[in-house]
C-alpha cells in the first residue's frame, strides 16, 4: 500500500497567490471576514423591530464576536439621531416618588442649566422684588391699617371711660382704669376713703370697660392675623410677580413637552411657598460660598440628569464589562447623615440600559449569569419593556431603609449576548423566557475555506489587525506563514481558522521578534519563531513525557514485530497546547463466551465514547466471523500505562487489529502506530487531533532513532485535515519516515502485519494464510472447544442426576 507524498502533507501558500510585497499596500477590511452567516443573523436582528428580537451572538471564545457585533452595531447607529435624554426630578407632592422627564437628546442637558439659572436669578430678584418701595409702602400700609384701628378703639373706650370719671392708663404690665376726681387720677389711698357705695359704683363701671378691653385686645389679634395673611398674600402676589416672568419665558421655551411644563408649575408654586427660604439664602449669601451654599439650599431644584446623550452621536452602543443587578438597572445611592442613611431624587444612578435605551447594550453571557439576579434583572426589564430601579436588597427584603419608588423608564433597546454555543443551547433548553426574548442567534464560523479568495481576505485582515495594533509592516512570505498556520490552528488543509485570537497573538510576538532583530518588516522567519516560543513555553509536560519514553520508563516500542500488541495515539489539551502521546494498546484472547472486556470501563476510566468503540469491535467480531457459530471467546484490551480518564473511539481500530494480531497469532510492526475508528462494518472512520497525533509518534521514533521504516496509519478521510510541521514532511520526503492512509480495517491490519487480509470467495472462506482466514480458523477451533466443553459439562450433571 502506497505512502502519502510528502506534497500532500502540508498545503503551501503560494507567494504567486498574493500580489503585495508588504501589508502596507492592502487596504482594511470593512467587516470581519469569513462570517457572512452571523453577519446575515446580526443584520436581520438589528432590522426587524417586532418585540423579542433581541441577538445571541455564539461561538467559542477568540473569535472576534466582539469586536465584530460592536463595530457592524456602530456603523449601524451613527447615521441615526440620539435617543432622548432622561431626567429625575423632585416630586413636590410625594418627596419618595420622584418624578420622570423625558427630552429630545441633548436637551437635558440645557434644562438642567436653565433651572440652575432660574434658581440664581431668583435669588437676586427676590431681594430687590422685597425690597421695592412699593412692597414697602403695602407692607406697611396692612401694618399701620393694624395699629390705626387699635388706636382708634382704645381712644374710644378712653372717652367713654373718662365719662366714667375713669382714666385708661397704659403700663408695662398693660392696660388699667383708675378713677378720676376733679379731672385728677385719685391714688390708692384716696380710692380706699370713698364710700362703699361709689366703691361699688366704680368696680361696676371698670368690669364692663374692662370687658370692652379685652374685647379690643381680641379683635386686635384677629387684625393682626388677617394683616400676616394679607402680608402673606402680598408676599405670594410680590413673588408670583418676580416667578412668574422667569418661569414662564421657560414655560414657552419647552412648551411642546407637556410634562416639562407641568413641572414648571409645580416648580412655580413651591418656589412661591417657600419663598422665604430664597430671602434668608440671599441675606446670608456672599460671593463664592454663597452660590455653593445656594445649590446645596435648593437640591430640591435641582434636576438629576439620569441620561444626558448632548455628545452622543448617532445611537448608543454600550459594553458592559461588569453587568451586576445596580449596573444594568440602575441603583438608588443613600448618605449618612447622624448615623441615619437618607436619600432623595439626586442619589438615582443610571445603569447601563439606561446609557443604552434607544440603541444597543451588549453583555457577556457568562459574566452576565455569574451576577446574582443580573439575569432575571435583564428579563424582566424587557418582558416588560421599562427600566424599574430596585436595589437587591429590597428585592430580598433585607433592608428596611426608606427608599424611593421613582417612576419606571420605557425601553426601547436591543440587546447582544456573546457567549459559546453549549450556553446558548441550555438557555434555550431550561429557560422557557429565554427563546421569547433572544430569538436571533447569529452563529460564528470557526473556520472559512480555503481559497485563493479567501487568502487575498485573509491578507486583508492581517493589514488590518497590523493597523489596529500598530505592528510593523509584514511582508508577503510572513502573511503566507500566518495563512499556513491559520490552516493548521484549523486542523484541515481546506480551511482557514476564524480564531483571531490566535491570529492576532502571534503576529504580535512575531512582531516583537521582528523588533528584537532590528528589522523594519515582519519576516516569515519571524512568524515562525513565534510559532516555536509559543510550543516552548508550553511544551514542558510534552517534554517530559517524550523523556520518560525514552528513558523506558513508559514502555514505546519503535522497533520489532509483538502479537496483540499495537502503537495507539492519544491526545492531551491542556487548553493552550495540545500534543499526542503514544500509548500500548494490548489484547488477549481465551475461549469464553463472546465477551470483549475493556478493562478501562471495568474500572471506570474509561468514557462513553471509548465503551462505545470497544463494543463495536466485539460487534464487527461476531458480524464478520460467527454468523453461523457462537462467538466463543473472552477477549480483554487495555491501554497499557494508562493512569487517567480514556475518552473518544479513535484507538478502535488499533484495538481491533491487537485482536485480530492476538486470534491470528500473527505479529505486529513496532514501528508502526494507528488511529482511528471503526465502524461495525469494518470501514475506518475520521478522527480528531491528527496532525498531532502523527507528530507525537515522529517525536518518539526520532528519539529512539529513525529507521527509515516507522510509519503511522490514519484513516483516509484525514488526509485532507493534515497540515504536519515542516521536519515531519521533511523526513517525509527523504523517506525516513510515512504517512499510510486507509479506509478499511483489512488494510489498516495489511500494514500493520504485513500479511495480506484476504476477502471472501464464493464457498464462504477467506484464502489460506491470510489474516482474516487464520482469525477464522481460530474462532472455529475455540467455538469447537466450547461445544466439547459444553457436552462434557452436560454428561457429567446428568450422571449425577442433575437436569
Amino acid at each position: 500500500m502506497k505512502a502519502l507524498d510528502a506534497n500532500v502533507l502540508y498545503k503551501v501558500c503560494s507567494l504567486s497567490d498574493l500580489d503585495f510585497e508588504t501589508t502596507e499596500e492592502l487596504k482594511e477590511l470593512k467587516e470581519i471576514a469569513g462570517q457572512d452567516r452571523a453577519l446575515e443573523a446580526l443584520r436581520f436582528g438589528v432590522g426587524i423591530r417586532h418585540e423579542g428580537y433581541n441577538i445571541f451572538v455564539m461561538g467559542p471564545s477568540g473569535m472576534g464576536k466582539t469586536s465584530a457585533a460592536r463595530q457592524y452595531l456602530e456603523q449601524q447607529a451613527a447615521d441615526k439621531n440620539p435617543p432622548d435624554d432622561w431626567c429625575y426630578v423632585n416630586n413636590f407632592e410625594h418627596a419618595q416618588k420622584p418624578k420622570l422627564l423625558r427630552l429630545p437628546g441633548g436637551r437635558g442637558k440645557t434644562f438642567r442649566k436653565d433651572i440652575r439659572e432660574l434658581v440664581e436669578d431668583l435669588l437676586s430678584v427676590m431681594p430687590s422684588t422685597f425690597d421695592s418701595d412699593q412692597y414697602r409702602l403695602r407692607s406697611d400700609e396692612i401694618k399701620s391699617d393694624v395699629e390705626e384701628r387699635r388706636e382708634r378703639a382704645l381712644k374710644d373706650l378712653s372717652k367713654e371711660a373718662e365719662s366714667h370719671d375713669l382714666r385708661l392708663m397704659r403700663t408695662p404690665q398693660g392696660f388699667s382704669f383708675h378713677p378720676m376726681k376733679k379731672g385728677e387720677t385719685v391714688t390708692p389711698e384716696e380710692y380706699l376713703n370713698f364710700p362703699g357705695e361709689e366703691q361699688d359704683k366704680f368696680q361696676e363701671i371698670i368690669a364692663v370697660l374692662q370687658e370692652k378691653l379685652e374685647h379690643i385686645i381680641r379683635q386686635h389679634h384677629q387684625w393682626i392675623r388677617k394683616s400676616k395673611q394679607k402680608i402673606r398674600e402680598l408676599n405670594r402676589e410680590m413673588a408670583m410677580s418676580a416667578v412668574a416672568m422667569l418661569i414662564d419665558d421657560l414655560t414657552m421655551k419647552y412648551q411642546e413637552l407637556p410634562a416639562v411644563c407641568d413641572y414648571l408649575d409645580a416648580l412655580k408654586q413651591d418656589i412661591i411657598d417657600h419663598t422665604s427660604d430664597f430671602l434668608k439664602v440671599a441675606a446670608s449669601a456672599a460671593g463664592e460660598e454663597g452660590t455653593a451654599l445656594n445649590m446645596e439650599t435648593f437640591g430640591p431644584y435641582e434636576i438629576n440628569l439620569l441620561v444626558d446623550n448632548s455628545e452622543q452621536k448617532g445611537l448608543p452602543v454600550i459594553y458592559e464589562d461588569n453587568p451586576t443587578l445596580d449596573k444594568l438597572v440602575g441603583r438608588v445611592e443613600h448618605i449618612s447623615q447622624m448615623g441615619t442613611l437618607i436619600t432623595d431624587f439626586r442619589l438615582i444612578k443610571p445603569g447601563a440600559l439606561h446609557n443604552a435605551n434607544g440603541g444597543f447594550l451588549i453583555l457577556d453571557i457568562v459574566k452576565l449569569l455569574t451576577q446574582p439576579f443580573a439575569w432575571e434583572g435583564l428579563k424582566r426589564a424587557l418582558s416588560n419593556h421599562e427600566i424599574r430601579i430596585q436595589s437587591l436588597g429590597q428585592m430580598l427584603g433585607v433592608i428596611s431603609t426608606v427608599s424611593l419608588e421613582p417612576e419606571s423608564i420605557p425601553l426601547d433597546i436591543k440587546v447582544v449576548l456573546l457567549g459559546d454555543r453549549l450556553l446558548f443551547y441550555l438557555l434555550l433548553e431550561y429557560d422557557p423566557e429565554f427563546p421569547e426574548l433572544f430569538k436571533v442567534a447569529a452563529d460564528f464560523e470557526n473556520s472559512m475555506d480555503h481559497s485563493n479568495e479567501n487568502q487575498a481576505i485573509y491578507a486583508q485582515l492581517i493589514a488590518t489587525i497590523v493597523r489596529r495594533k500598530k505592528l510593523q509592516p509584514f511582508s508577503r512570505a510572513a502573511v503566507a506563514r500566518i495563512i499556513e498556520h491559520s490552516g493548521r490552528l484549523a486542523n484541515d488543509a481546506e480551511k482557514l481558522s476564524n480564531h483571531l485570537l490566535s491570529i492576532s497573538n502571534i503576529m504580535c510576538e512575531a512582531d516583537h521578534w521582528a523588533d528584537k532583530f532590528e528589522c523594519q518588516v515582519v519576516e516569515r522567519e519571524h512568524v515562525q519563531q513565534a510559532i516555536d516560543s509559543q510550543i516552548r513555553r508550553a511544551d514542558r509536560l510534552r517534554e517530559r513525557i517524550y523523556e520518560e519514553i525514552q528513558r523506558g520508563t513508559i514502555l514505546i516500542d519503535t522497533i520489532g514485530e509483538k502479537v496483540g500488541q499495537v502503537n495507539g495515539l492519544a491526545v492531551a489539551d491542556l487548553g493552550n497546547f495540545t500534543f499526542a502521546q503514544p500509548f500500548r494498546i494490548t489484547a488477549t484472547v481465551r475461549l469464553g463466551r463472546g465477551e470483549v472486556v475493556d478493562i478501562e470501563r471495568e474500572v471506570e476510566l474509561g468514557g462513553a465514547i471509548h465503551s462505545k468503540g470497544v463494543l463495536i469491535v466485539s460487534s464487527f467480531l461476531g458480524e464478520r466471523y460467527a454468523k453461523n457459530q457462537p462467538l466463543s471467546l473472552s477477549a480483554s484490551l487495555v491501554f497499557e500505562q494508562s493512569y487517567g480518564r480514556v475518552e473518544g473511539d479513535s484507538a478502535s481500530v488499533g484495538e481491533l487489529c491487537a485482536l485480530l494480531s492476538v486470534l491470528a497469532d500473527t505479529p505486529i510492526h513496532q514501528w508502526m502506530a494507528v488511529t482511528g475508528s471503526v465502524n461495525q462494518h469494518g470501514q475506518v472512520q475520521a478522527i480528531g487531533g491528527i496532525n498531532e497525533k502523527i507528530e507525537g509518534f515522529f517525536d518518539i521514533c526520532l528519539l529512539k532513532g529513525l529507521t527509515g521504516k516507522q510509519a503511522v496509519v490514519i484513516p483516509e478521510s484525514n488526509v485532507k485535515h493534515l497540515m504536519l510541521r515542516a521536519d515531519v514532511v521533511a523526513a517525509a520526503k527523504a523517506g525516513q519516515f510515512y504517512i499510510y492512509p486507509v479506509s478499511t480495517v483489512d488494510e489498516a491490519a495489511e500494514l500493520l502485519t504485513g500479511v495480506t487480509a484476504g476477502e471472501l470467495d464464493e464457498e464462504g472462506l477467506y484464502p489460506e494464510g491470510s489474516i482474516n482466514s487464520r482469525v477464522q480458523l481460530r474462532l472455529q477451533e475455540l467455538a469447537k472447544l466450547r461445544c466439547e466443553f459444553g457436552h462434557s459439562d452436560k454428561g457429567s450433571n446428568d450422571k449425577n442426576g442433575v437436569n
